[in-house]
């Protein structure tokens, strides 16, 4: 194939005897060769107009063909150096040293030497930084202050900014950009269109954090309206709103895309954890101080526990390698252990890994939770950090369940990606092997290497069962987990009769929702034990919201201010009681993300019908909406996203407000949240 495409590269007019000679094969083998290109889309062929009926056809490589070329070169290359780096040691003791030149080969280069950076020296940004202040400027988001950083710093190393369309539509299309490189993940800097009607192709901004500092400029050589759909299908498989980050797409990101080079001024700013973080070139020093030259990465965003542990000392073994541990302290999945949490729980269990062979360092990367493309994704990044290895898992980087109540990904997917372009990133995968605890030998193993399972007691506590017990107070069994790792997880996820939590009521004008809310608030007070506080909608929008009219974009504000009380309130172990109607579900689901970060969200859908709140109608409201004097309102000229998985559903007519309420708090002891003995 790649004498195929070397050919159709330099003689595309020649006929095809020619070129079956010029690739040393048969005629027949070469239309097979040739359709086999064309099928996966390397080559096309066309009609050719001229009195040589021998050569009635006309063949050219595509630029997907000449991403193929130059990585079938690059593997060609890569196991040559690599055989002639063994016959070297071999004979000498010692590697050659011999870095290849073509700079296509670059991801073969001595994993300890330093990799370029993108920021400018001392001096250049101290001018830079005031010049900037002149330019329009963009407040990142957190995601992309993670992006910056790493591209900044070299973690995304070849990016020298965000991606151009070109090499944007290469890599959603086939995980390379426009000259050929692997890159299995759009880096783009999306921004409202507002902002992109102000800024020209050509033109430099000013990137800032939330502060208002000024970390990079960036020359904007592209501006372009994505299909998000398609990079929804693409990237993460499906453009299904279930998936974490084509929710975040579709409903947070930015409408338009802007790609350019980026010019580093200064790194983010990090108060937390300040000795654990490193950029690539200070963990490649490290590395080269400690003699290191093998190293397995482990990837994670959650608390080790002593699978954990078994699994990266075999990982380590089996590699010969010295061990990183490198968890993500950025943005990962909704619901997750805040970050301060786990790095807690790393530091506590630090001490049980031979300090000599291993280290940790924080990764401030924003997951995707793209499955098998986040695995690739992962090994470059590990591979610019100095990692010559990685340990990847079952269902590695995995967002849950689809829509469907299926995985997204098959729980091998992202090993078999890993293992397809493992050679050409120049990391090796280390499988993940799923550790269980063999009771009659005190000890963990891998499950499926378990040859007398019949004869022995099988333990095994999965996520959800350890979040249950934590939740619940039930005891964590030292076998599963260090007693440090259970502390630390125990000071942040109390029993749920002591956490905060959010009822957040959701339903038509006029459906009860506020009543409903009052009687629960009043019957939470009676219990005690916990601050209770009601955010009405019309108390809101009189305290909170006094300025915002009735537009989607200002009812959205409406319900993600309240939800930014209700999860202050959460977090601080108070109760908070919302009731405005919330029309649109993709804003109570970031609503939901939003509390859940600090303790249980539970959704009451009151379900009185549009006729009869119409009936109800008590402030003249339906009346007037229907003669038209009030515009966009709910359920008359305004949609509403009718709950599909509320936790409580209630019917209000013809049941009296107690009862209603008494459903409510029902659920809430069902969930462990309230004690009714209390």
């Amino acid at each position: 194939m790649f004498r195929l495409l070397r050919q159709l590269d330099r003689a595309p007019e020649a006929s095809q005897r020619v070129m079956a000679q010029a690739i040393g094969v048969s005629l027949g083998r070469f239309n097979a060769l040739l359709r086999s290109a064309v099928e996966q889309g390397f080559a096309t062929i066309s009609d050719r107009d001229g009195p040589d009926k021998r050569a009635r056809y006309a063949y050219s490589i595509t630029s997907r063909g000449a991403a193929e070329k130059n990585r079938l070169t690059d593997q060609f290359l890569a196991r040559k150096f690599a055989e002639y780096d063994a016959l070297h040691a071999e004979l000498t003791g010692s590697s050659s040293g011999l870095m290849p030149f073509n700079h296509r080969t670059k991801l073969m280069q001595n994993n300890l030497a330093p990799i370029p950076e993108l920021y400018v020296s001392y001096d250049s940004a101290q001018k830079l930084k005031v010049e900037a202040t002149d330019l329009p400027s963009w407040d990142l988001t957190p995601r992309q202050i993670c992006d910056l950083e790493l591209l900044m710093n070299g973690g995304f190393n070849p990016l020298k900014g965000f991606l151009t369309e070109a090499d944007y539509n290469g890599v959603v299309e086939n995980m390379r950009l426009a000259d050929g490189s692997l890159w299995p993940m759009p880096i783009n800097l999306d921004v409202s269109e507002k902002y992109a009607d102000t800024i020209e192709v050509g033109q430099d901004i000013a990137l800032r954090d939330q502060e208002g500092v000024i970390l990079a400029t960036m020359t904007v050589t592209d501006k372009w309206v994505p299909n998000k759909s398609v990079e929804a299908e693409k990237v993460f498989g499906a453009d299904d709103v279930a998936h974490p980050a084509v929710n975040y797409l579709h409903n947070q990101a930015g409408k338009v895309y802007l790609g350019g080079p980026v010019t580093g001024i200064q790194p983010p700013v990090h108060y937390d954890f300040r000795a654990r973080r490193d950029t690539p070139n200070e963990l490649r020093a490290y590395f080269r101080k400690m003699g290191w030259r093998r190293i397995v990465a482990f990837q994670t965003r959650n608390p080790l526990h002593r699978a954990h542990q078994e699994l990266t000392f075999r990982a380590a073994k089996e590699a010969q390698a010295n061990l990183l541990i490198h968890p993500v302290v950025g943005l990962t999945k909704p619901g997750d252990v805040d970050h301060f949490t786990r790095v807690r729980c790393y530091e506590a269990v630090l001490d049980k890994y031979p300090s000599a062979t291993t280290t940790m360092s924080l990764l401030n990367l924003a997951m995707r939770m793209a499955g098998p493309r986040e695995a690739v994704w992962h090994g470059l990044i590990r591979k610019n950090h100095g990692c010559t290895h990685q340990i990847v898992g079952r269902d590695h980087a995995g967002p849950g369940k689809n829509s469907q109540g299926e995985d997204f990904y098959g729980p091998y997917d992202a090993q078999e990606l890993f293992r397809q372009h493992q050679e050409e990133m120049g990391i090796e995968m280390v499988d993940f092997k799923h550790m269980v605890y063999v009771q009659e030998r005190a000890q963990y193993e891998p499950n499926d290497e378990i040859e007398d399972k019949d004869n022995v007691t099988i333990l095994n506590i999965s996520g959800t069962e350890l979040r249950r017990r934590l939740a619940e107070g039930l005891e964590i069994p030292e076998w599963f987990s260090f007693p440090e790792v259970v502390k630390e997880l125990r000071r942040t996820k109390p029993p749920r009769s002591q956490q905060g939590f959010t009822v957040f009521f959701t339903g038509f004008s006029g459906s009860g929702k506020s009543t409903i809310a009052n009687a629960l608030m009043i019957k939470l007070m009676e219990m005690g034990g916990r601050p209770v506080t009601l955010l009405d909608g019309d108390i809101v929008r009189k305290n909170l919201s006094s300025e915002l009219g009735f537009s989607k974009e200002h009812r959205d504000l409406n319900i993600r201010r309240i939800g930014y009380v209700a999860s202050e309130i959460t977090k601080n172990g108070g109760i908070a009681i919302c009731a405005p109607i919330a029309p649109y579900a993709t804003t109570r689901r970031a609503v939901r993300e939003d509390v859940e970060t600090f303790g249980a969200f539970v959704e009451v859908h009151v379900a009185t019908s549009i006729e009869d709140c119409e009936k109800r109608d008590r402030k003249g409201l339906y009346k007037l909406a229907r003669e038209g004097k009030i515009k966009e309102f709910t359920g008359i000229s305004d949609p509403y996203d009718v709950p599909e998985n509320p936790e409580v559903r209630i019917e209000t007519t013809g049941i009296d407000v107690d009862h209603c309420a008494h459903q409510v708090l029902l659920k809430l002891e069902g969930m462990g949240l309230i004690g009714m003995s209390n």
